[in-house]
């Protein structure tokens, strides 16, 4: 698999605050790799840094020639008195056509065959017309999920994908995010706060405390004492998730058995 995206060396600081510190890893082709962290641990920075909407004080972002991504915000601020439908919301998305250049046409463009199945799978059909302030907060993940897709990415980010979604409601936007990378072959990083309730649906994890805490595959990261130490979890505690990856399918490297751990506290800086 080749590689999509990688971070080396990445190291940030807000006036004198060091936030990042000396991140490495690389995402390839076809993998899904999810980052988990306590608030403040650094995962919004990275994320910018990651889609170029800043310039890290150190290190570098390794990107793939002619790299597409899609991203899907945890939300989204829209006027209340803004007049626009899901349809609307989501064409806003689209590139626009090379013989378009006013705003007012590429906002009214068509969907093509692939856009549309994306909608179809979904089940936003029914509320292309719906003004997009009026859909609920499971409804607003799916939209957001097929505008990140509209444009076709070979790397797809989701922050906190299923903010707001009930349990039934996740567990069908893990599975389809997982349909995507397998059919799309895209790469796929995602953002969340607790790895139990992404950890059958992700091929590594990330434990971000402004360093890499801990990485491996996700039930040896669950079990590790950094990660438990990190987010308060008792020895004692039952896992109920469990990796369900088809391997069968899949031809890249989940590091089994395998989990890298890494001092507790970020080095200091002078």
């Amino acid at each position: 698999m080749s590689q999509v995206i990688a971070a080396q060396q990445i190291s940030h600081q807000f006036e004198q605050e060091w936030v990042l510190d000396k991140i490495d890893f690389s995402l390839n082709q076809g993998e899904i790799i999810t980052l988990i962290g306590p608030n403040g641990a650094g995962k919004s920075t990275l994320l910018r840094i990651l889609l170029g909407l800043l310039t890290p004080t150190q290190g570098k972002v390794l990107r793939a020639p002619n790299l597409k991504i899609g991203f899907m915000p945890q939300k989204v601020h829209l006027e209340a008195t803004l007049p626009m439908s899901v349809e609307n919301f989501l064409q806003l998305a689209l590139p626009a056509p090379p013989n378009r250049w006013r705003f007012w046409q590429s906002y009214h463009q068509d969907f093509n065959h692939e856009q549309r199945q994306i909608i179809d799978e979904l089940d936003l059909e029914r509320l292309l017309q719906h003004p997009i302030q009026k859909v609920s907060g499971g409804e607003m993940q799916r939209i957001l999920l097929a505008r990140a897709l509209m444009r076709d990415p070979t790397l797809l980010v989701l922050d906190e994908p299923v903010q707001g979604v009930d349990i039934q409601g996740q567990n069908e936007l893990y599975e389809y995010i997982n349909y995507v990378r397998q059919q799309r072959q895209c790469a796929v990083l995602m953002v969340s706060h607790d790895l139990h309730i992404v950890m059958k649906h992700t091929d590594q994890v990330l434990c971000l405390n402004r360093h890499i805490c801990c990485s491996g595959h996700p039930t040896n990261v669950q079990q590790s004492h950094v990660y438990r130490d990190l987010f308060g979890i008792s020895e004692n505690a039952i896992a109920v998730y469990e990796h369900h990856h088809d391997h069968d399918t899949c031809d890249h490297t989940h590091g089994e058995g395998h989990i890298h751990l890494h001092d507790t506290h970020p080095t200091q800086k002078d």
